[in-house]
Parts: structure tokens; sequence; C-alpha cells
């Protein structure tokens, strides 16, 4: 599987949050702003290694969803969301 990172600018998110609809995984922060909450899908048992600091969140994953992740991204009206791969 491949491994990759999503990247979420918070300078650029205005909490649209049209990424929630394409990746379940992708939910509203404590700052109003969107996160990535691995466990927030209600059907895949999904993890991730998820950092949250003041400029960005990162999530790394090692599954077969990088093409949700990626849809999340195409979705956002603002380019806050980067998805690569890191590896495998």
């Amino acid at each position: 599987m491949t491994r990759y990172e999503v990247t979420i600018e918070k300078d650029a998110c205005d909490g649209i949050f049209a990424c929630l609809t394409r990746d379940p995984r992708f939910v509203e922060g404590d700052d109003g702003l969107a996160t990535v909450d691995p466990g927030a899908d209600p059907v895949y048992d999904c993890e991730g290694e998820v950092t949250d600091t003041a400029a960005h969140v990162v999530a790394t994953f090692d599954d077969d969803r990088i093409d949700e992740a990626r849809q999340a991204a195409a979705a956002c009206p603002t380019d806050a969301i980067v998805v690569r791969e890191v590896g495998e």
C-alpha cells in the first residue's frame, strides 16, 4: 500500500468544509477549521498519525484510501489541502 500525507494549511482554510463530504476522516476542529480524525469514519477502522499545530494539520496514512483524500483536496475551494505520496 502507498503511504501518503495529507496537509491542511490553516491560513488557507476558511471553514467551507467541502472536504468533509468527500472523505469522512475530515472533520471540523475546535478552531472552526478542517482537521483530520482517523477515528471519525463510521465505516472503516482507520489508523493514522495526526499532528495539529497553529499553522497546519499533517496526517500520515498507510492504507488504500488515497483517492478519497485526493477527492477531499480537489473539493477544497481555497486549495488548503495537499495530498502527497511519501513512500511504500
